[in-house]
């Protein structure tokens, strides 16, 4: 109709009035003048093609796409819109116009006047005159022009009147003509296809709009009306881990597209939930909805889909597909390639302007652009900077120590705040996208099935596997590695720099395009260039060396049934070969071609040689080895320096033993420095020990300290030299250096200040120079070894940052144990040394069969720190685990005992042979445990919201659980004796392993250490094997041990990163409730423990843990070192006492003193909520109770139980002595005498003993009390006077100093507790000191320390309170009256508070 307004001029003037789409517009302007518009009913005039230029010519920039051509095939007459800039409100079909010319040339299009009808048919369309309209449509329209109206149909109508569609639906269906249907359909599903693929780099509304309405429409058509949407047409699910991958802007499109969809569902019989084809499609939702910081709208469309399905969110579980790399496998990418990266110019590159000035009409191959400066050639592939081995992908190292940062550049500058963890967790990023944008998993699987045949057929007559397996990986990697560089190369910088920005803007509290000035993105646009240009190279190689070991892993699969053949036959001593392949050869193949029956010659291995000699992408083999000799030359001539540097600087006569000895050591420096071999550096590794041994112990201290110190400052250089990575590195250096003390037989080896340095310095392997140190005690009549070993433990005990003495010499604290307790000859101050290494355990009801399980921990321990692992075996540990993983996961939910992956996976362990030795499982155990570490942490520490989602996060750690409690389930199945010890044994040593590898890690990372990784990992484990299982049962106590041996290992006192985690974990609900709660629900609390002493087995081993966090606090509260980290810390410890006070006060109760011994002297309140437990079923009387007596309190008189053996604290010979004054008062000299015992072995930080205080004070009472009931008589004031008891107590008060009497006096109030006999005795003790003191001062100190502890928070021991009551209110003390309630106002006012409280409760 519009091409006629041209006749109607009148009519176009008024129609100008209003605003219509712009052709129409156009027509109406042209029709106005009474002609139609430029271009209509002309010949199109050819477009001009220029040739195409040269390559080597064409520059760098992209040419512009052609324009493009109108959508001739539906109306020629209507022009394109000549603007880019698309409105919200109006709906622009411009993509689905230009996509569709090209594809719709040969369709046959009925005439003008039967498009003007078809389009009035559909404009006059409606539910009442449809089946008139269809019949009208069919006359109208010939058979072979269907085509045309269906492609009409979906373009001009359905993808724009989204509320018409059910009506055009009806309607296709009225028609009555399948093959029209299936052609809407087909054109629907191509429509869509190319709005997906189009290029969505700006924020098009129109396109997101028209996808929308397609979705929809796919729904009416397919889903509605119960009709599968074949995986062949369309892969929804797929293509929404795909928008995932592709970015945040694919995102916006494909979700809304998708939830279109499915919003058919509910029409249809079959697709509505729980359908598995949509609710496996719900599931992608889901997880994309557990996104953190995911867009609004997208969460919405989400949360609006399922309230239309009647879909409760919140019940949906699902896998994690998104990161899953073989989500996309086999699939077809249906979403657009992101744009490539475009060239990034040098800063001050710029064109020749003689390309744009060029007449348009002249080939581009006659005008070159001019090269930016200092780069007159065409760039070649630029030089590589990696070899192969200086690329790691497993491990704690990564890429940021390669990353080649710019601090200079002026957004650091400005921006002091973006550290190296941004770029790096930038790049990172780019090499996952990277990775998931090449298709990696389509290039390994081609090039493993080509090296796999090409491999079967070479080395078919080969019998060594190992020539077999070094061959193909070389070919793999050479092959896989020049594919992925070249697919990598371009895009990895536009990932790396758009990341960058993303990383910069999130750091900065800033969104793109959004909050910024010109200069933020001038300075972030310059950081990311710049930085993208350093490390790209850096990128693709880590991305191909990962692509390479992951073929690896399944190259090595493949062909593992090939190599087991192999060496099976050479161990049982047959020869290998194939006869039926050897008759071919020999028969049918020229001489020239024949394969040898030996295997391919030396001149054919030199090609595989070559491939692992040459990586593309690497440097070279010989590159990399005369790099190595040029690095090993450097260390060298850094070593021969610094020893020249010592020699020069003594001032010695000549022939001095110390200036001949570094003279020696400068000569075999340098002649390792001409041979570079292993021989020299051996011999010079010999001599540095030896002389170090030999003269460093002989110089006296006396004015040869300097050169002492210029003895071992350049002997110990050596040594750190050779221990660089780029020498002999540190495993080979501390094993030679370790043997070498081994071998020796001199006297000279037993130097314990010599092994304490180098034991310092990390020089020796500790694992094997501990074990050489307890084979050299258990002969016990070695004197030597025995002195030396404790002169050792006393100069290791005095670092100010001891080693873990505990842990690096258990075999030997055991053997050395084992000859103190025989009483024999050994060096005086041996028990003192043990005690102040290991502490004592609170109790001996530890089960005494658990410590033949110690040593397999400590096994696991040592294990975890060697990485001399053999060639091949991580990256067969990696990927076993990795199998197991993907078992995991698929079988999650459906089999909950998962016996049937348990056995495959036990058969894929044997085929790797980790089940071949106790080495090789503990081995896999540790990789799998660094490989979680790794995993987790960089999920952890990665602040993009794709990598914070805590499923990613502990996906490793679950599943390594996992198995690690089924296979301790599923060990042992012979008695039921050996089971149990197997299974103990296989959990000792799997937490070995996992604190070792805790402690490495805790030493390495320090301030970046996550025990967030460890914590997860030890409490799931403990849940798994706690949860009520039959095969556990038996197993429960060693299960407790096991874990608490563990923890008390990796104690705050030695890895204080772990502590906040290590308190979380002694007080999360099923460890606290397994250790501290009755043995089993059979006997009621009450029942449970009403009878004294009857103790859950596993108290003492909690109470153990508690004294470990205890004396972690000391140091701080010495110091009053006060930090925040320290103050939360303090108050979770606070939190979890109030816990036990509340739920197992009996704990409490048993183990007071132990908790009490171990509590720093300053924490009151925490020592008060100790004290302040009582048995439930005691009901405590009122203290504030008038004229209370504790003679009429019922259970004054019993003993308390108390699960410590205190009298060990007391040294044999002075509790000999004690007891004898206790029973005779002899010797008469003992008073005098015994203050000086208890200063013996003081405290840090005090002059005395603390603990030895504690324990006489205790044991003095006991037997106080003892004496009294044995006599028939009550505790009271009467009939504790008079006694040597007290006579020993008196004379503390009295011959004590400040300090001494203020820990004797808080020693004596620790006992102040519920109603027993010791509260009885001590409460009158104290009340007796008091009236009886002959100086004011004793009194004073007793009226303090009961203060003290009453003037903080409660709750208050009752025995506390008692006795404070009791010296106020009996006129007999005459507190009132003493001069020091009324030393000043402050003071004065405290004590009126205080009796003024106690009179109001009174």
């Amino acid at each position: 109709m519009k091409t006629r307004l041209k006749d109607l001029p009148a009519l176009c003037d008024t129609l100008k009035k209003f605003t219509f789409s712009p052709s129409v517009n156009e027509y109406i302007k042209y029709g106005a003048l009474g002609k139609d518009p430029p271009g209509v009913g002309e010949p199109q005039p050819p477009t001009p093609q220029p040739p195409p230029p040269l390559p080597q010519q064409q520059p760098p920039q992209q040419p512009p796409p052609p324009p493009p051509q109108p959508f001739r095939s539906l109306d020629t007459s209507i022009p394109l819109l000549k603007s880019n800039k698309i409105s919200i409100a109006q709906t622009n079909i411009n993509t689905l116009l230009q996509a569709n010319d090209l594809d719709t040339r040969s369709i046959v299009q009925p005439s003008e006047a039967a498009k003007d009808k078809i389009a009035f048919i559909f404009n006059n369309l409606s539910a009442i005159n449809f089946k008139q309209k269809c019949d009208e449509m069919k006359d109208i329209v010939k058979d072979d022009e269907w085509q045309w109206v269906s492609q009409y149909l979906v373009v001009k109508r359905v993808s724009t009147e989204h509320n018409f569609h059910t009506l055009y639906a009806n309607f296709i269906e009225s028609v009555d003509n399948q093959p029209f249907i299936h052609m809407v359909v087909r054109e629907t599903y191509r429509n869509i296809k190319v709005l997906l693929r189009a290029d969505k780099s700006s924020e098009d509304f129109s396109d997101r709009s028209l996808l929308k309405n397609l979705g929809h429409w796919l729904g009416l058509l397919t889903l509605g009306r119960n009709k599968p949407i074949l995986k062949e047409d369309m892969d929804l699910k797929a293509l929404l881990i795909e928008a995932y991958r592709k970015g945040h802007q694919e995102m916006l499109y494909a979700i809304p597209f998708v939830s279109k969809v499915l919003n058919s569902c509910p029409r249809s019989k079959f697709f509505r939930p729980p359908n598995p084809y949509v609710m496996g499609i719900m599931k992608v939702f889901m997880e994309i909805y557990s996104i953190e910081n995911l867009k609004m709208n997208l969460r919405f469309e989400i949360e609006v889909l399922c309230n239309h399905l009647e879909i409760n969110k919140d019940e949906i579980t699902f896998l994690p597909l998104l990161d899953d790399p073989r989500a996309l496998e086999g699939a077809e990418e249906q979403l657009s390639t992101p744009r490539p990266p475009e060239p990034i110019p040098p800063p001050v590159a710029a064109l020749s302007t003689t390309t744009t000035s060029s007449s348009v009409n002249e080939p581009p191959s006659v005008v070159a652009p001019t090269p930016p400066p200092m780069q007159p050639n065409q760039p070649g592939p630029p030089i590589p900077k990696y070899s192969y081995q200086d690329i790691r992908t497993r491990g704690n190292v990564g890429i940021e120590h390669l990353l080649e940062i710019n601090s200079n550049l002026p957004l650091f500058t400005a921006h002091p705040q973006l550290n190296r963890a941004f770029v790096c967790r930038a790049v990172e990023q780019a090499i996952v996208e990277a990775f998931h944008h090449m298709s990696a998993s389509r290039f390994m699987f081609i090039v493993i099935s080509t090296v796999e045949q090409v491999i079967k057929k070479d080395f078919v007559l080969e019998p060594d596997e190992n020539k077999v397996t070094q061959s193909a990986r070389n070919m793999l990697t050479a092959m896989l590695a020049g594919m992925v560089l070249i697919q990598c190369r371009e895009p990895i910088a536009h990932f790396i720099a758009t990341n960058l920005k993303r990383t910069f803007c999130t750091a900065l509290g800033l969104r793109m395009d959004q909050q910024m000035t010109q200069q933020q993105k001038e300075l972030m646009e310059e950081a990311a260039m710049v930085i993208a240009q350093e490390n790209t190279e850096l990128a693709c190689s880590f991305v191909q060396k990962l692509c390479c070991e992951r073929a690896i892993q399944e190259l090595d699969r493949r062909l593992l049934p090939d190599i087991e053949h192999r060496r099976t036959l050479r161990f049982e001593g047959k020869r290998y070969y194939d006869p039926q392949v050897l008759n071919y050869q020999l028969n049918k193949m020229p001489e020239e071609l024949r394969l040898r029956t030996a295997g391919p010659a030396a001149e054919q291995l030199v090609v595989y040689e070559e491939f692992g000699r040459n990586v593309p992408g690497f440097k070279s083999e010989r590159d990399r080895k005369s790099t190595l000799n040029n690095e090993l030359f450097d260390i060298y001539n850094k070593i021969y320096d610094e020893v020249e540097r010592h020699l020069t600087s003594l001032n010695v006569p000549p022939g001095n033993p110390v200036a001949t000895a570094i003279q020696n050591l400068r000569d075999l420096v340098s002649n390792a420095r001409t041979k570079l071999d292993v021989p020299s550096a051996t011999t010079l590794l010999q001599k540095t020990v030896e002389n170090l041994l030999r003269f460093y112990p002989t110089m006296s201290v006396g004015g040869t300290e300097e050169l002492r110190t210029h003895l071992r400052d350049s002997h110990l250089y050596v040594l750190r030299g050779l221990q660089d990575s780029r020498a002999r590195g540190a495993a080979w250096t501390n094993k030679n250096i370790t043997k070498i003390l081994i071998d020796m037989r001199d006297e000279t080896r037993w130097s314990p200040e010599v092994i304490a340095i180098l034991m310092r310095h990390r020089f020796l392997s500790i694992p094997l120079y501990d074990k050489y140190l307890a084979q050299g005690l258990e002969s016990g009549n070695n004197f030597a070894v025995v002195a030396f070993v404790a002169r050792l433990l006393k100069l290791m005990l005095a670092e100010e940052q001891p080693i873990y003495v505990e842990i690096d010499l258990y075999n030997t604290l055991e053997v050395l144990s084992q000859y103190a307790s025989l009483g024999g000859r050994y060096v005086d101050g041996v028990v003192e040394i043990l005690e102040q290494i290991r502490p004592t355990l609170v109790s001996e009801l530890i089960i005494p069969e658990n410590r033949m399980y110690l040593p397999m921990m400590q096994s696991g321990i040592c294990q975890a720190k060697e990485y001399d692992d053999p060639p091949g075996l991580p990256e067969k540990s990696d990927a076993l685990f990795r199998e197991w993983l993907n078992q995991f996961y698929a079988y999650m939910g459906r089999d909950p005992s998962y016996s049937k992956i348990y056995n495959s996976f036990m058969l894929s362990m044997n085929q790797y042979g980790f089940l071949k030795s106790d080495e090789h499982i503990s081995r896999f155990f540790r990789l799998c445990t660094e490989s979680c570490v790794e995993s987790a942490s960089r999920l952890a520490s990665n602040s993009s919201p794709e990598y914070r989602r805590n499923s990613s996060v502990y996906s490793y750690i679950d599943a390594f659980v996992k198995l690690i409690a089924l296979l301790v389930k599923n060990s042992g199945e012979n008695s039921s004796a050996t089971s149990a010890a197997m299974k103990t044994n296989l959990l000792n040593k799997v937490l070995g392993i996992i604190v070792g590898v805790l402690l490495q890690d805790h030493k390495l990372r320090q301030e970046n250490f996550h025990p967030m990784v460890y914590h997860r990992m030890l409490i799931m484990l403990y849940v798994e094997l706690s949860s009520p299982d039959p095969v556990l049962e038996p197993i429960v106590a060693n299960i407790n041990n096991a874990f608490t041996n563990a923890l008390h290992i990796v104690r705050p006192n030695i890895a204080p990163g772990f502590s906040f985690a290590w308190l979380e974990m002694i007080s999360h609900r099923v460890f606290f409730g397994k250790m501290l709660m009755p043995p089993s629900a059979r006997l009621r609390e009450e029942e449970a423990f009403a009878v004294p002493g009857r103790v859950v087995q596993s108290w003492p081993l909690y109470a153990q843990l508690l004294i470990n966090l205890f004396k972690f606090l000391d140091p701080f509260m010495r110091n009053m070192d006060i930090t925040k980290a320290f103050d939360k810390l303090f108050k979770g410890i606070l939190r979890v006492m109030l816990v036990l006070l509340h739920d197992c006060p009996e704990f409490l109760c048993e183990f007071h003193y132990p908790l009490c011994d171990a509590i720093p002297i300053n924490c009151i309140q925490l020592r008060n909520l100790v004290l302040s437990a009582f048995p439930r079923t005691m009901r405590l009387p009122d203290p504030f109770t008038p004229n209370l007596k504790l003679e009429g309190v019922a259970e004054i008189n019993a003993k308390p139980v108390i699960k410590a053996n205190y009298v060990q604290n007391i040294p044999p010979s002075f509790k000999q002595e004690l007891d004898a004054y206790m029973d005779t008062r002899t010797p008469v000299t003992f008073l005098s005498e015994l203050r000086g015992h208890l200063q013996q072995n003081p405290d840090t930080g005090s002059r005395y003993n603390v603990r030895l205080i504690n324990a006489v004070v205790l044991h003095v009472g006991t037997q106080a009390i003892d004496a009294i009931l044995n006599r028939g008589q009550v505790i009271s004031n009467s009939t504790i006077k008079h006694s040597s008891h007290m006579d020993i107590f008196q004379n503390l008060a009295v011959d004590l100093d400040t300090e001494g009497r203020y820990l004797f006096l808080n020693a004596i109030v620790n006992q102040l507790r519920y109603p027993n006999a010791h509260t009885n005795y001590f409460s009158c003790t104290l009340l007796y000191l008091f009236a009886e003191a002959n100086t004011e001062t004793i009194q004073e100190q007793i009226t303090r320390v009961l203060l003290e502890r009453l003037i903080v928070n409660r709750p208050h021991p009752w025995g506390l309170l008692v006795t404070f009551i009791e010296l106020i209110k009996n006129n007999q003390f005459q507190h009132t009256r003493h001069s020091f309630v009324h030393c000043s106002p402050e003071i004065e006012k405290l004590f009126e508070s205080v009796n003024r409280s106690c009179s109001r409760t009174m």
